[in-house]
């Protein structure tokens, strides 16, 4: 059996332009990064910002198992099956992080016969976005340094900086740092810290800002931290949005690629949805709006996760309304949520699998909530049953949403085609789409409202240091923002051993953090850390480059 690798090296690439001619794009409207991938500019979105929007279908997913749920790959697969009904269709993803790359949970270009290409390229810089991100988060935070080591003229207080350094590594030993040590000359020792970069603040700016004025303006509106006498301080305060802007002048545009199947992928951006919002950039989710029929996007983790923040931060910020909702679900995973060991996911269990599709149902129930149609994909696997199939099916019925087996990563579009017209039937006529939650409630309302009609929790607590941050936010005026919750991607609650569909439990704020130029509410809840830490056994071992200079052992 090939591997991911194997499969993607024996593609049959087309020139990027001739992707892009089939798109309507014009050579002049492409910056080539090498013959298989591309920048789109802005005089493309110019072009065609006036042209009517085809339909947004959301895929996302139960919550994510040790047995794979395959959210990325059934994207993939649905986008190339659209293309064989004869529809113009354009897939749009999130960029991968070289910290899962080199860790544990591999890339983000899909899997088997369902994936975007050139793969290697996409998992390893690409074309240079995230070190970019990473580039000017820093320089804000050398910039702040410099600042404190040549007199201080602001009046920060270094007690209350909260923007920290990033990188696009999965390294726990950076978590917490010191700073501005070895004497007077090399700057003024202070705590501080590494996240990874697509936890940043900056990465959230680049994927919700609309242009370039609108992403310089976010970027001046970073908090910083304080004064002495309790003032807030902002990267403008600093004069440091020009020069970060400038660092992501190329950043901002999407990035143009191609599945196995020569269909379209924009691909640009890349937060997480455990401790970011999880969505790819607005910038690349309109352009596939204009520029085809369909536009396949995906969320980030589980439904709890990603979905939600898809609605509630990404759809409302660009006004975008998704006409369905995919939700995968694998036979595999539904068992390990009814409590079965991984090692004996592949035996037929379908009480097992009943108990697990508590998880289903109630992801299911979230996402109708929407206001869209929501079809049920299963990925399926070798070792499925026909009696397990039939579990799904009928939970699906019983909740009143249709469910499609979706065999993408072993047979391409052609695996995916009743998944493609289920979603196409879906999708007609005027989408009903709304938010969970208005503008003008508090903080702890909203975040109230997410807890416990998304997660299912009876209550949720906070210290009192939290209290005072969210009411400090709020007078700022900062409380109309949405908020984005950190939270483990394995359980809907906040403790990642909770599996199924837990109830009666609290959900624990840690701490509140304002992006003021995202524009949200950081919510960190439970043991959530922004820099991930490798396995004992990190993919990294793995990995190789031959003599030849062709890539080994990524995935």
């Amino acid at each position: 059996m090939l591997t991911d690798i194997q499969i993607a090296q024996a593609a049959e690439m087309l020139p990027i332009s001739q992707i892009a001619a089939g798109l309507g794009i014009t050579e002049d409207e492409l910056e080539h990064y090498g013959k298989y991938k591309a920048k789109l500019s802005e005089s493309l979105w110019e072009r065609v910002k006036d042209k009517k929007d085809g339909k947004l279908i959301l895929v996302t997913a139960v919550n994510p198992t040790p047995a794979g749920e395959g959210k990325t790959t059934t994207t993939v697969g649905l986008g190339q099956a659209m293309a064989k009904l004869g529809y113009s269709s354009v897939i749009c993803l999130r960029e991968p992080s070289l910290g899962p790359v080199f860790g544990v949970k591999g890339g983000a270009a899909g899997g088997g016969y369902a994936q975007v290409v050139p793969m290697e390229d996409i998992n390893l810089h690409f074309t240079g976005d995230m070190h970019a991100i990473g580039a000017a988060n820093n320089l804000l935070c050398a910039m702040v340094d410099n600042h404190l080591q040549q007199g201080n003229e602001l009046g920060l207080d270094p007690r209350t900086i909260v923007i920290r350094r990033a990188m696009d590594m999965n390294d726990r030993a950076l978590r917490y740092t010191m700073v501005g040590l070895g004497g007077r000359t090399n700057g003024v020792p202070r705590e501080d810290g590494f996240m990874i970069t697509v936890a940043s603040e900056v990465m959230a700016i680049l994927c919700l800002a609309s242009d370039l004025s609108d992403l310089k303006d976010r970027l001046g509106k970073i908090l910083v931290g304080y004064t002495y006498d309790k003032r807030a301080l902002f990267a403008k305060d600093f004069g440091a949005q020009g020069a970060m802007a400038a660092l992501l002048k190329d950043a901002i545009n999407p990035n143009l690629v191609q599945t196995l199947e020569n269909t379209p992928c924009i691909m640009h951006g890349g937060p997480f949805a455990n401790i970011a919002h999880g969505c790819n950039s607005i910038r690349a989710t309109r352009l596939g709006l204009k520029l085809a029929d369909y536009c396949v996007t995906e969320a980030g983790f589980g439904a709890d996760l990603g979905a939600e923040k898809f609605f509630d931060i990404k759809c409302r910020k660009a006004g975008f309304r998704p006409s369905c909702a995919v939700l995968v679900a694998t036979v595999r995973a539904l068992k390990y949520n009814g409590g079965v060991p991984v090692a004996e996911l592949k035996a037929e269990n379908t009480e097992a699998l009943e108990a697990g599709c508590t998880n289903l149902r109630k992801h299911i129930e979230n996402l109708t909530k929407y206001g869209i149609p929501v079809v049920v994909a299963i990925n399926r696997f070798d070792t499925d049953t026909e009696a397990e199939l039939a579990v799904i099916r009928k939970v699906g019925e019983s909740c009143g949403v249709r469910v499609e087996l979706c065999e993408g990563f072993a047979r391409g579009g052609e695996g995916a085609l009743d998944l493609a017209k289920a979603v196409a039937e879906l999708s007609q006529g005027e989408s009903g789409f709304h938010t969970l939650y208005e503008d003008d409630l508090t903080i702890r309302q909203k975040i109230a409202k997410i807890a416990k009609e998304i997660y299912g929790a009876s209550e949720v607590k906070y210290s009192a240091e939290v209290r005072r941050e969210i009411n400090n936010f709020e007078k700022m005026g900062f409380g109309s923002l949405p908020v984005c919750v950190a939270k483990t991607q394995y359980s809907l609650s906040d403790n990642p051993k909770l599996l199924g569909r837990p109830e009666g439990f609290a959900l624990n704020v840690a701490d509140v953090r304002l992006s003021s130029g995202a524009g949200f509410i950081v919510v960190r809840t439970g043991e959530i850390m922004t820099m991930p830490g490798l396995p004992k056994r990190p993919a990294a071992e793995a990995i190789d480059i031959g003599e030849n200079g062709q890539i080994e052992g990524l995935f």
